[in-house]
């Protein structure tokens, strides 16, 4: 089998597909995409086909290999992004030529389903007490919020207060148990970072993540020492090596690479294996389609150390488009209980919709992250 035909698609609301097309008829799909930055991602992906036209699709570790040694320049989120697109449809294609899930080629599942949350809130959260109870009462068993506007790196109480007043909301209506996920968002610096992580331990929040930004992960260990909250981390980190970094210096608890920023299955999984060596949970950033969804889920399948799993359905984000709008078999990626299933069909488990994905294709979208400033005119972490 050699690859014959690698294809490049922009798709609402901010997402990219990877379609490789085998000359036996097999066609693998992945999902890569830097949110923002789309357009860069597709161009590599087109530029990484002279390492994929005429190749055995099966040598997956060799072309992941290849493509991120072979080329110098190394690492960083574009070039990691389109090889992740291009890893998870490599997986696909393998998992459809022997006629099982992916999962089933890397280990075999120690899982038959995991936790899923649910978002609420939006870029500046509100009425996020009605949206929990509404995720609850639809078996959510925990949900993820930002957790602030914008935050100067010395900033005023009353927006401290804001914030326990959001957290206060969700667990006085959706009760003790409740997971409650709050993402900083890189948006808070050490300083005010430190207090509010302290002021939030009465609400036994599931995790904190990015209280601050990777670039600054010595403070990690800090902020752990002033909370007893567990701290998430890692969209923002690209490789191996990235990680190794992060759980070296401590202090975090739980790792969130994204399958399609981190170089795909075949990268996030020896991500999560050195977690597990590190006693750190995993737990899979996918604010995006449902093909990285399937492609976390079969990590997440193989993986001892798996604890929650993002999904983007009724994301704010998604304006046009949404997760299932993309996928022909639907009823596997509902959720039961706060639970997903496995997915059971082979390769990565989704049947892509391909006349959407031309249809979309054909006017490109152009999404970008808003531009946020302080009252001073700076500008502000979104």
């Amino acid at each position: 089998m050699k690859i014959v035909e690698v294809n490049a698609y922009h798709v609402r609301p901010r997402w990219g597909f990877v379609e490789i097309i085998t000359d036996e008829g097999i066609t693998g799909w992945g999902e890569a995409v830097l949110e923002g930055h789309c357009d860069a991602v597709l161009a590599c992906v087109q530029e990484y086909r002279s390492y994929l036209i005429g190749q055995d699709p099966f040598r997956i570790e060799d072309i992941s290999a290849t493509i991120f040694r072979a080329g110098f320049y190394r690492g960083g989120g574009v070039l990691m992004s389109a090889l992740s697109g291009i890893d998870q449809a490599l997986w696909d294609i393998k998992g459809k030529a022997f006629g099982a899930p992916a999962y089933e080629l890397m280990g075999g599942k120690c899982r038959d389903k995991i936790k899923v949350y649910s978002w609420i809130g939006g870029d500046r959260p509100s009425d996020v007490g009605t949206a929990a109870k509404e995720r609850q009462n639809a078996g959510f068993k925990a949900i993820k919020m930002n957790a602030t506007e914008e935050l100067q790196m010395i900033d005023s109480y009353d927006k401290i207060d804001a914030v326990l007043e959001r957290v206060a909301a969700i667990r006085e209506s959706c009760g003790k148990y409740f997971g409650i996920a709050i993402d900083f968002h890189g948006r808070v610096h050490k300083p005010m970072a430190k207090i509010l992580a302290k002021k939030l331990e009465e609400f036994d929040p599931m995790f904190i993540e990015e209280p601050v930004l990777c670039e600054n992960m010595e403070v990690f260990k800090e902020i752990a020492v002033a909370c007893n909250i567990p701290i998430a981390t890692g969209e923002r980190l690209f490789t191996k090596y990235d990680f190794k970094r992060l759980l070296q210096v401590g202090g975090v608890d739980i790792i969130q690479p994204d399958l399609s920023h981190a170089g795909g299955l075949t990268e996030v999984k020896k991500i999560a294996s050195m977690a597990e060596a590190y006693d750190v949970a995993l737990a899979p950033h996918c604010p995006l389609g449902p093909i990285a969804l399937a492609a976390c889920l079969n990590v997440d399948a193989t993986c001892y150390n798996a604890v929650i799993q993002e999904q983007s359905i009724g994301i704010h984000y998604n304006v046009g488009k949404s997760v299932l709008d993309y996928a022909l078999n639907k009823q596997d990626f509902q959720f039961v209980d706060g639970f997903c299933a496995m997915p059971t069909k082979p390769g990565l488990g989704v049947e892509v919709n391909k006349e959407i994905v031309l249809e979309e294709n054909l006017t490109k979208h152009q999404w970008k992250n808003p531009i946020w400033r302080h009252v001073d005119g700076s500008v502000a972490e979104w």
